[in-house]
């Protein structure tokens, strides 16, 4: 059996919250074959765990590396790293993704209102600038 899991049921295999629907998410990890994760669903994870159950960034990173590096998980690896190198840098994993995909489809120029985001993408070496009002 090949999957695509919803964040809801990464979810749920991580934070245990719903006995019934973790015991379900867990076996049906176990028996896939294949586990596609698309960024999507990393990007919500991300912050279901940040917002919704104030998990740390450092937990978020090792919560997230441990699917994508599981033997039966296939994944956009290059814009998940991406991901995960903002979030260890101290940013957002979606920032991370959306910098990553933009300058994979032709951007040159990371902008957002974020001066954190802004800052974070250009001290790893990408260029980015802060999205004016004026």
């Amino acid at each position: 059996m090949k999957i695509t899991p919803d964040t809801n049921v990464l979810v749920r295999v991580l934070i245990g919250d719903d006995a019934e629907q973790s015991k379900a998410a867990e076996a049906l990890l176990k028996k896939a074959d294949v586990i596609a994760i698309s960024i999507p669903a990393l990007c919500e994870l991300a912050w279901v765990l940040s917002r919704g159950y104030k998990t740390s960034a450092e937990n978020i990173a090792a919560s997230i590396r441990h699917f994508v590096n599981a033997s039966n998980v296939v994944v956009n690896r290059p814009v998940a790293e991406a991901g995960l190198a903002l979030l260890d840098a101290g940013g957002d994993f979606a920032d991370g993704v959306i910098a990553h995909e933009g300058n994979w489809l032709g951007a040159d120029i990371f902008v957002s209102f974020d001066k954190k985001a802004v800052k974070l993408i250009e001290a790893s070496g990408g260029m980015a600038r802060l999205a004016s009002t004026t």
